[in-house]
């Protein structure tokens, strides 16, 4: 009971945070609509670094949203990681690639060999690097390697900017460049979504059932949790889908961990203890207007791969930095977001259930009576869907993408069902993820991808 109410006071904490930082950011997002920052020659250029792994369905239609951003100076190096299938094929293809004698590399970072870079002077600012498979953190360190910008920005193969996502990211490291250490995006569930040339035309909701409880997770997450960490410069993680990063100080500490899941989490732990130890004023940034969609797992399947992915990748940071948790030297990091994410992210399935198993005894030995079980876990379900809700309520103040009063209302439905089955899971696929991690299994999974086309087909069936 302490457990469940002390979280519930720092997730009701959090979103009072973010309601405190609405209003900012929805002047924020309707000015930015009329900026002229995306013709001037201020903004700093940005090295856009895909990682691609068996992605032949999603990555044309990625690369070629990428090419027609709003934005001055940029370039786009997508890195095929050893892929089994034609994604190599298909970008040569499509864009007339041709091998790039002597590339320009500079080993700032290790990472496996390149075999080759690719490139047309017809698309100047398309680069592709060939390695041998790595894992997605190692290719993007090659990237790094490649890249000619100061800036850095990780996109997923499966995943498509809005027009102006990287102006509004950069609007706002030009608030602040000096201390601005990486910038995190919003990330939004596509499934659903009418898709054309690469970008999204129409905004609606998931038809399965599985994309659909991740559409609400995504929107408590992304606007009711990282908008109030990040005002508190606590921010633990950028989204590996869409972020941006300085590189010099990526490279300071390292470049991205390779050999195990959670390299998204582990980058933005590695900038906090780096900037907090040699005492460098620093901050950790949330951009939610600008927006990244991605394709959700619509398997139980592969939507439980990805779900152990993350707990093992969860684990093994909390595991790494654990002297980090409690130490007044690290700061908002140390003494609330760490011990935060060890307490009631890492370990919060094993405090569940037992938990519950501590109250179902009470009540089979009368040291309880059961309708105080049912009204503690009546209120449990309410404190979780009032923060849905006002997850929900934030994204109608600031940004108000669903339009459709159907849509509306399945969100406030699938907020109340993820209770009843979809919340249990997710306690069990991180345990599991767990398991996997004591057992040393450092694989990613089966991810399956769904052509973009085959998406808007389905649309508009």
């Amino acid at each position: 009971m302490y457990y469940v109410m002390t979280v519930n006071t720092i997730y009701f904490t959090i979103m009072a945070f973010s309601f405190r930082n609405i209003m900012t950011i929805f002047r924020r997002s309707a000015y930015s609509k009329y900026n002229t920052l995306s013709g001037s020659e201020l903004v700093p250029s940005v090295s856009l670094l895909v990682p691609a792994y068996n992605e032949e369905l999603t990555v044309i239609e990625n690369v070629k949203c990428l090419l027609t951003l709003n934005y001055p100076t940029y370039e786009v190096i997508v890195i095929n990681d050893g892929s089994s299938d034609n994604t190599l094929g298909v970008l040569r293809e499509e864009f007339g690639l041709e091998p790039l004698p002597n590339p320009e590399i500079r080993n700032a970072i290790d990472c496996q060999p390149i075999t080759a870079v690719y490139y047309n002077p017809q698309y100047p600012h398309l680069y592709v690097i060939d390695k041998p498979n790595g894992g997605k953190a190692d290719s993007l360190n090659a990237g790094i390697n490649l890249s000619h910008y100061p800036l850095i920005s990780s996109i997923d193969a499966d995943s498509l900017l809005e027009k102006d996502a990287l102006i509004r990211m950069a609007r706002m490291y030009m608030e602040n460049p000096e201390e601005t250490v990486a910038i995190g995006g919003d990330v939004r569930i596509a499934n659903g979504c009418l898709i054309e040339n690469g970008a999204v035309k129409e905004v609606s909701l998931p038809r399965k059932m599985w994309p659909m409880f991740q559409a609400v997770e995504y929107l408590k997450a992304f606007l009711g949790g990282r908008i109030g960490w990040s005002s508190i410069n606590g921010l633990i993680i950028v989204s590996g889908a869409f972020g941006m990063f300085r590189k010099d100080y990526v490279i300071a500490v390292g470049g991205y961990r390779g050999g195990y899941p959670g390299e998204d989490m582990n980058i933005i732990i590695k900038l906090h203890r780096y900037m907090l130890e040699n005492k460098l004023k620093y901050r950790v940034a949330f951009c939610p207007e600008a927006v990244c969609w991605t394709q959700a797992p619509d398997t139980y399947r592969i939507l439980s791969n990805q779900r152990k992915r993350w707990g093992r990748g969860n684990l093994k940071n909390m595991i790494e930095n654990y002297d980090m948790a409690f130490n007044p030297k690290y700061k908002v990091m140390g003494l609330l977001t760490m011990p935060y994410n060890i307490f009631f992210e890492a370990l919060n399935p094993y405090f569940k259930i037992t938990g519950l198993l501590a109250l179902i005894g009470y009540t089979f030995m009368d040291m309880t009576n059961w309708r105080i079980l049912v009204v503690f876990g009546l209120i449990n379900i309410l404190s979780g869907y009032l923060l849905s809700i006002g997850a929900l309520f934030l994204e109608e103040l600031a940004f108000k993408r669903f339009t459709k009063v159907s849509d509306l209302a399945r969100l406030l439905l699938f907020s109340a069902l993820k209770f009843v089955g979809y919340a249990q899971l997710g306690g069990l696929w991180r345990i599991q993820g767990h398991i996997q991690f004591m057992r040393n299994n450092n694989s990613w999974g089966t991810m399956t991808r769904t052509s973009w086309k085959e998406e808007s087909k389905a649309k508009t069936a």
